[in-house]
C-alpha cells in the first residue's frame, strides 16, 4: 500500500493525486486533481497526495488511441479532434479555467515551451485543452482564458457525458463538478499531459502535473518527430 502525505498548497487549491495500476499493464497512471475555484486564495489547504509524483515522461508501452471526439471551439464551431489534428504532434490536457493552479501552470509550461521552438516546427504543433467543466467554460470563457496562455492553443467545450468517455478512453478521470462545505465549485480531473505522435496518431507519452517547463523544452522537439523521450 503506497503512504500518504499531507501537504499544504499555497493558492488554495485543493488536490488529490491518486496514481494507480502498473505500467506493464495498464501503461499509464490516473491522477486527479480537485480544484477549487472560490476563496481568497490567501489561506492554504491541505491535500492528500498518494504514491510518489510521476517523473516527467511516462512512455507507454500499450499507446492510447485518440479520442473520437466532436465538440465546440473557442470560435463556436464544431471541432472534430481525431480529424483536425491527424497527422500533427498534439498535446492533449483536461482541465478548466476556474481551477487555481495546476491547469494555468500546466498550461504556461507548455505555452513556454513551444515559443521556444523554430516557427516551422512551432506551426505543426497542435495544444488541445478540453474543459472538465462545460457549464462555465463556454466558448468565449475558453478563449479569453486561451488567449492569455497562447492564442494558438485549441479550445473544447461540450457534452459533459462526451468528455468524460473520451477522458476515460485515454486513462484519464473526470467527475461532475461539485460544491464543497464552502460553497465552492470543485472539479476533479485528470492532471496528466498527453503527447500524441504525427506518425499513427496515437499517445505514446504521457506527463505528469509536476513536469516543468524545461521538460517540455527539452523533450517537444523529439514529440515533433515523432520520436520519444
Amino acid at each position: 500500500m503506497p503512504t500518504t502525505q499531507r501537504l499544504t498548497r499555497p493558492r488554495g487549491g485543493r488536490r488529490t493525486s491518486l496514481w494507480r495500476g502498473s505500467l506493464l499493464a495498464v501503461a499509464a497512471a490516473l491522477a486527479l486533481t480537485a480544484c477549487g475555484s472560490g476563496g481568497d486564495g490567501s489561506a492554504g489547504k491541505a491535500a492528500d497526495v498518494s504514491a510518489e509524483p510521476a517523473k516527467a515522461a511516462t512512455v507507454l508501452d500499450n499507446p492510447f488511441e485518440k479520442p473520437d471526439l466532436v465538440l465546440t471551439d473557442t470560435s463556436g464551431r464544431k471541432y472534430d479532434l481525431a480529424k483536425e489534428t491527424k497527422g500533427r504532434p498534439t498535446l492533449l490536457y483536461f482541465g478548466y479555467t476556474h481551477c487555481p493552479d495546476v491547469c494555468p501552470l500546466t498550461m504556461s509550461n507548455i505555452a513556454v515551451a513551444a515559443k521556444a521552438l523554430p516557427a516551422d516546427q512551432r506551426k505543426d504543433l497542435r495544444v488541445v485543452f478540453v474543459t472538465s467543466d462545460p457549464e462555465r467554460d463556454t466558448p468565449e470563457r475558453l478563449g479569453a482564458w486561451l488567449r492569455g496562455q497562447d492564442p494558438d492553443f485549441i479550445g473544447l467545450t461540450g457534452d459533459f457525458d462526451a468528455i468524460q468517455a473520451a477522458a476515460r478512453s485515454v486513462g484519464i478521470g473526470i467527475a461532475p463538478p461539485t460544491k464543497d462545505e464552502n460553497g465552492d465549485i470543485v472539479s476533479t480531473h485528470g492532471a496528466q499531459v498527453l503527447a500524441f505522435s504525427p506518425e499513427d496518431d496515437k499517445a505514446h507519452v504521457l506527463y505528469g502535473e509536476d513536469t516543468t517547463v524545461d521538460d517540455y523544452t527539452r523533450d517537444l522537439p523529439k514529440l515533433l518527430k515523432g520520436e520519444t523521450p
